[in-house]
C-alpha cells in the first residue's frame, strides 16, 4: 500500500501511554502523539481542511497564496499542503517565535514576515494586522485566519474526536488540551461529548493569556495580558474557535514549569515534544486532586521538540531566564584546557638550575616538588629563584630543596569555584588537583581567570 502524496498520512495517530512523568497522578494517562503527523504537529489537521473548505467555496484559486498568521504549526501544516497543491505561501509570525520554526518554514518554500510580539493586537505591526493587510494587497490570495475560522474546528470534529474514542474504546473520562486557537480543544469536545456528555475538558492556559479569567467570569481583562515566553497557546485575543461553553475549567501554568516539564518528557518518556506538551503535563498534574484511579485522560500532545531546540532543550538558555539554576563550575572545569598534560614536577634533590630548564623551555611559572617517592613536599617558583639568584647567583648549583616553599594545597576534581577562590587566594597562586585516576593536574589564577571569562 503506498499513499499518493504527503497530506494522505495526515492523522490517525498513535496513543502512548505515560509513565514515569505522571507518578503519583490517579487514573490512565494517555498522550495522543501528534507528533506523528507530517508536519510534526497537531495543526496539520485544521491546515488541511481549511484548504480544502476554501477550494470548494472558491476561496483559494489555482496559483494563488496563502497568507497566515502562526506560531509556526499551522505554518507547517499550510506549507506541506501548498507544496502539493501548487499554492504559494507568506507566514507572519511574532518574534518571540523559535527560529527553528522559522527556518522549517522557509526550507518548505514559504516566505516568512517576522513581526513584534509585544504589540496589540490591532497594532499594524501585529502578526494579525500584518496577515489582513497583505492579504488586502496581494491578488489572488487567501487569508484562512485559523482564529476564527471554523475549518479549524471542524478538522478536529471530523478526525481527532473520533480517533480518541475509537483508541480508548470510549472509556476516555478527561480530555486535556492546551488552549491557543481553540480549534483542537473545541472541535475534539464537541465530539467526544456527544458521545459522552460526562467527559470532563480541561483546557491549559499561560500566565498572560486571557483564557482563565474570561471562562471564569465573562470579563476580558486587559491586566490579564502581558508577555510571556511560553509558545504555541495562550492568547491576547478571544478566538471564535474557542467554546468556553463545552470546556469545563482552565488552569494556568507557568513558563518555567512547563518547559522543565518538556524536558522531563523527553529524559524521562522517551518522547521528543514541544512547550506545549510540557506545560500540559504540568497542568494535569497541578489538577491531580480532582482525578480517580479509574479515569482515562487523554493529553493531546500538539508538536515536536524540533521546533525548540534553540530554547527550551538549550541549557544556557534557559539559565539566562533562571529556568535553571546556574552551572557550578568545579575544579575539573579549570583544567579543561590542559587535562591531557601530565603534571610536571621537580625532584628536591635536583638542582636549581634543573628548574631554571623546566621553566623556560615549558614556558611555565611554577612547579611542585616532589620526594623519591613521589609525595609532594613543596613548591618552587619563578619568583622565588629570582629572589634567591639576586642575593646569591651560586644558588643556581644547590638543591632545590633548600630554597622551596610550601606545597601546594590538594583539592578533589569535584570542588566548586568558590572554595578553589578562596584556597589558591591564601596560596602562592595554584593548587594541585587530584583526578579521579590518581594522577594530579596544576590549577593557577591563570586558568580560573580563563574559565570564568567564558
Amino acid at each position: 500500500m503506498w499513499y499518493n502524496n504527503i497530506l494522505e498520512t495526515i492523522g490517525n495517530t498513535p496513543m502512548v501511554k505515560l509513565n514515569k512523568v505522571v507518578a503519583g497522578v490517579p487514573g490512565t494517562i494517555l498522550a495522543k502523539v501528534e507528533t506523528f503527523n507530517p508536519g510534526n504537529s497537531v495543526k496539520d489537521r485544521m491546515a488541511l481542511q481549511m484548504v480544502i473548505d476554501a477550494e470548494e467555496a472558491g476561496l483559494l484559486q489555482p496559483g494563488g497564496t496563502i497568507i497566515e498568521c502562526t506560531s509556526g504549526n499551522t505554518g507547517m501544516g499550510l506549507a506541506i499542503a501548498a507544496v502539493v497543491k501548487g499554492y504559494k505561501l507568506i507566514c507572519t509570525m511574532p518574534d518571540k517565535q523559535s527560529k527553528e520554526k522559522m527556518d522549517m518554514l522557509r526550507a518548505m518554500g514559504a516566505e516568512v514576515v517576522v513581526t513584534p510580539t509585544n504589540v496589540t493586537p490591532d497594532d499594524p505591526r501585529s502578526y494579525y494586522s500584518v496577515a489582513k493587510r497583505l492579504s488586502q494587497e496581494i491578488p489572488n490570495s487567501y487569508y484562512p485566519n485559523q482564529y476564527d475560522n471554523p475549518s479549524n474546528s471542524k478538522a478536529h470534529y471530523l478526525t481527532t474526536g473520533p480517533e480518541i474514542w475509537e483508541q480508548t474504546e470510549g472509556k476516555i473520562t478527561h480530555l486535556l488540551v492546551c488552549v491557543g486557537t481553540g480549534g483542537t480543544i473545541s472541535g475534539t469536545a464537541k465530539y467526544l461529548k456527544e458521545k459522552n456528555p460526562n467527559i470532563k475538558v480541561w483546557g491549559i492556559d499561560t500566565y498572560g493569556s486571557v483564557f482563565k479569567k474570561y471562562h471564569e467570569t465573562g470579563i476580558f481583562d486587559p491586566n490579564e495580558i502581558y508577555s510571556y515566553l511560553t509558545e504555541g497557546f495562550g492568547e491576547d485575543i478571544l478566538p471564535a474557535n474557542v467554546d468556553f461553553k463545552i470546556i469545563d475549567l482552565f488552569e494556568k501554568v507557568t513558563d518555567k514549569d512547563g518547559m522543565l516539564m518538556c524536558r522531563r518528557i523527553a529524559r524521562e518518556e522517551g518522547i521528543f515534544l514541544g512547550n506545549s506538551a510540557g506545560s500540559a503535563v504540568q497542568g494535569l498534574i497541578q489538577l491531580k486532586d480532582k482525578l480517580k484511579q479509574e479515569d482515562v485522560v487523554v493529553i493531546v500532545m500538539h508538536d515536536s521538540g524540533t521546533r525548540y531546540i534553540g530554547k527550551i532543550f538549550n541549557d544556557d538558555w534557559m539559565r539566562e531566564r533562571g529556568f535553571l539554576e546556574k552551572q557550578k563550575v568545579t575544579a575539573a572545569d579549570l583544567i579543561k584546557s590542559h587535562n591531557d598534560k601530565a603534571l610536571i614536577t621537580v625532584n628536591g634533590k635536583d638542582k636549581v638550575t634543573d628548574a631554571i630548564k623546566k621553566i623556560t623551555q615549558l614556558n611555565i611559572s611554577q612547579i611542585p616538588v616532589v620526594d623519591d617517592n613521589g609525595k609532594f613536599i613543596g613548591s618552587i617558583s619563578d619568583s622565588d629563584i629570582f629572589n634567591e639568584i639576586i642575593k646569591d647567583e651560586k644558588v643556581k648549583s644547590n638543591a632545590v630543596s633548600t630554597i622551596m616553599k610550601e606545597a601546594f594545597q590538594i583539592v578533589d576534581a569535584t570542588t566548586e569555584l568558590d572554595y578553589v577562590l578562596k584556597t589558591i587566594g591564601k596560596s602562592s597562586g595554584a593548587i594541585l588537583v587530584k583526578l579521579q585516576n590518581g594522577e594530579y593536574r596544576m590549577v593557577t589564577k591563570h586558568d580560573i581567570i580563563e574559565a570564568v571569562a567564558k
